[in-house]
C-alpha cells in the first residue's frame, strides 16, 4: 500500500501540470476568439492595423516636429525650405481630409452573392455621403497641427504675436524654443501656464472605439464596448477610458494633463493660473459674442446683424455644462461624448479628420430625444444633417420622440440667405460688366488681358477652346432651318465646306478663262 501511495503521489505533480496547461490553452483559445470577434465587429484593432497606425503617426509627428532653420541646415538638408513646407502642408491637408476606412460592416451570415450586393450598395451609399463631408475650419488647424494639441483659441492669440514679430522661425518652434518662449499673455487671460494646461484630447483609432455607439434590437442607442444603454444626464462623466459613472475613480484627461504640467511650477504662479482657469469656463461662450452688436442700442443694432453674428449667437448653446456632443464619420458610424472646452470637443473623436455631420444630442435610457446640428469646429450644412437623420431611420433607431432643435431652422435660413446674396452679387457684377463692355470696351479688354494667364499652356488651351467654339458655331449654322431652306432654293446657302472643297477638275472653266 505504501508503494501504491508513493506511485499515486509521484503522478500528482504531472497531473497538476497537465491541468494547468489545459486551463491555460483554454483561456488562450477563448481570448483569441473573443479578440477576433471584437475585431470583426470593429471594437478592436488587429496587430497589423496597430503597426500601420503607429507608423503613420510617427511619420506625421516627425514631419510636423518644430525644428529651427539653423538645425535643419546643420543636418545637411538639401531640399529647399519651400519644398519642405509644401510637403508638410500636403500632409496636414491629407490628414484633415482623411477618413476612418476601417471595415465594420455587418455582412456575416451572407453568401458570396449577397455579400457582393451588400458591399456594392454600401460603397454607393458612402460615395453619396462623402459629397457632403465636412473638413474642420481653417482657424482650428493650429490646434490640430500642434503636437500637444493646445486649445486653438489660446494658440491663435500667440499666433497673432508671432505674425507681428520679425522672426523667420516656424510658429511652434518660436513659441516653445525661440523668442516666443518668453511671451506671456496674462493680461489677455491667456497666461503661459493656461496655454500649456489646456490641451485638447485627440483620440487614436483604438481609443475612439470607447465612444462608439451601437443600436440594439429595440432601436435604442447603447455603448458598443459594453452594451449599456446611453443616458445623457449628470450621472456620467468623461475619463481616459471613455464615459464612466460619476463615482468611478478613473482620472479624466484634463487631470492627467495637469499632472504632467504640474512639475516645475511654483505655488506663487498657481494662484494666477487658477484665476485664468476660472475665467476659462466662460471664455468659450464669450468668443461667440459680438461686442459691437451687444453695445448698440435700438435700431442701430440692425447694421451689426450678419449671418456670422446669428450663427455665433446660436453656437453659444454648445458652451453649457453637461453638453453631450456627437460626431458621425463618413460611414455614419456614431460617436458620443461630453464636451469640455479646452479638453474634449468635436475635433477630438476623429483626430481632426473630416466628418459627415456633428452636433448636440440628448438621450434617455437609449431613446433619442433631441438632435441639434451645432458645431463650431465643423459647422456642418443642413443637407448633411438631413442625411444623418435619414441614416438613423434606416438603421432602425427609435425616432418616435425625437425633436429637432430650432438651430436647424436657423442654419437652413442662413444658408438660403447666403445663396441668395451670392446670386444677387453675381448678377450685379454681370450687369456692370456688360455696361462697361458697351461704354468702355477698350478698358474692359485691357483688364481682361492683364488678368489673362501668360503661360504657354494657357495660351494653347485658349486656342483649343476658341477652335472648339468656332466648330460648334459652324455646326449650329449648318443645322439651322434658314441655311437648309436657302440651300434648297439655291439662294447661296451653300456651306463654306462645299465651296472651298471643290477641286479644279470639278469646276468648268468659262470661255476665255484659263
Amino acid at each position: 500500500q505504501d508503494a501504491k501511495q508513493k506511485e499515486i503521489q509521484s503522478h500528482k505533480p504531472s497531473q497538476k501540470v497537465d491541468e494547468q496547461r489545459e486551463a491555460a490553452e483554454m483561456i488562450q483559445r477563448n481570448y483569441r476568439g473573443y479578440r477576433e470577434r471584437r475585431r470583426l465587429q470593429g471594437f478592436g484593432l488587429d496587430p497589423q492595423t496597430r503597426w500601420i497606425e503607429a507608423v503613420k503617426e510617427a511619420q506625421y509627428k516627425s514631419l510636423t516636429k518644430p525644428v529651427s532653420r539653423r538645425h535643419r541646415s546643420s543636418l545637411g538638408a538639401t531640399s529647399p525650405d519651400s519644398r519642405q513646407n509644401w510637403k508638410r502642408a500636403r500632409l496636414i491637408a491629407r490628414r484633415a481630409g482623411s477618413d476612418d476606412t476601417s471595415d465594420t460592416e455587418d455582412d456575416e451570415g451572407m453568401d458570396e452573392e449577397q455579400r457582393k450586393i451588400y458591399q456594392r450598395k454600401t460603397r454607393a451609399a458612402k460615395a453619396e455621403q462623402e459629397k457632403t463631408a465636412r473638413m474642420m475650419g481653417l482657424e482650428y488647424f493650429l490646434e490640430m497641427v500642434d503636437q500637444k494639441h493646445r486649445y486653438g483659441s489660446n494658440l491663435r492669440a500667440y499666433h497673432a504675436i508671432w505674425k507681428e514679430s520679425e522672426t523667420n522661425e516656424n510658429f511652434f518652434y518660436w513659441l516653445d524654443y525661440g523668442e516666443g518662449k518668453a511671451v506671456d499673455l496674462h493680461e489677455q487671460g491667456r497666461s503661459r501656464k493656461r496655454l500649456d494646461e489646456e490641451q485638447v484630447r485627440y483620440l487614436s483609432r483604438e481609443e475612439r472605439q470607447r465612444y462608439l455607439v451601437k443600436i440594439d434590437q429595440e432601436g435604442r442607442l447603447c455603448w458598443a464596448k459594453n452594451g449599456i444603454r446611453i443616458s445623457t444626464n449628470t450621472d456620467w462623466k468623461d475619463s481616459i477610458d471613455g464615459i464612466v459613472p460619476q463615482d468611478d475613480k478613473t482620472p479624466t484627461f484634463r487631470d492627467t494633463t495637469l499632472q504632467r504640467t504640474a512639475s516645475g511650477t511654483s505655488s506663487d504662479s498657481s494662484s494666477s493660473s487658477d484665476s485664468d482657469n476660472s475665467a476659462s469656463s466662460g471664455e468659450d461662450a464669450s468668443r461667440y459674442v459680438n461686442q459691437e452688436l451687444h453695445d448698440a442700442k435700438g435700431v442701430s443694432k440692425i447694421k451689426h446683424i450678419s449671418p456670422g453674428t446669428v450663427l455665433n449667437h446660436t453656437l453659444r448653446k454648445t458652451t453649457k455644462k453637461n453638453t453631450w456632443i456627437f460626431v458621425a464619420d463618413t460611414s455614419f458610424r456614431l460617436y458620443i461624448g461630453i464636451k469640455q472646452s479646452g479638453a474634449f470637443q468635436h475635433s477630438s473623436f476623429l483626430h481632426g479628420a473630416r466628418i459627415s455631420t456633428a452636433g448636440l444630442l440628448k438621450i434617455k435610457d437609449g431613446q433619442l430625444r433631441r438632435l441639434s446640428p451645432l458645431s463650431g469646429h465643423y459647422q456642418p450644412p443642413a443637407a448633411s444633417f438631413r442625411l444623418f437623420v435619414k441614416s438613423l431611420k434606416d438603421a432602425g433607431v427609435d425616432m418616435s420622440r425625437v425633436s429637432i432643435s430650432r438651430s436647424y431652422a436657423v442654419i437652413v435660413g442662413l444658408e438660403g440667405y447666403v445663396r441668395a446674396r451670392k446670386k444677387i452679387k453675381h448678377g450685379i457684377r454681370q450687369i456692370g460688366h456688360h455696361k462697361d463692355r458697351v461704354l468702355h470696351p477698350e478698358e474692359v479688354r485691357r483688364r481682361e488681358e492683364e488678368a489673362m494667364d501668360k503661360s504657354q499652356s494657357a495660351e494653347k488651351e485658349r486656342r483649343i477652346l476658341a477652335e472648339k467654339k468656332r466648330r460648334e458655331e459652324e455646326a449650329k449654322t449648318e443645322g439651322s432651318l434658314k441655311t437648309k431652306l436657302m440651300r434648297k432654293l439655291h439662294l447661296g446657302g451653300e456651306s463654306p465646306k462645299t465651296s472651298t472643297d471643290q477641286t479644279p477638275k470639278d469646276v468648268k472653266s468659262a470661255p476665255g478663262e484659263i
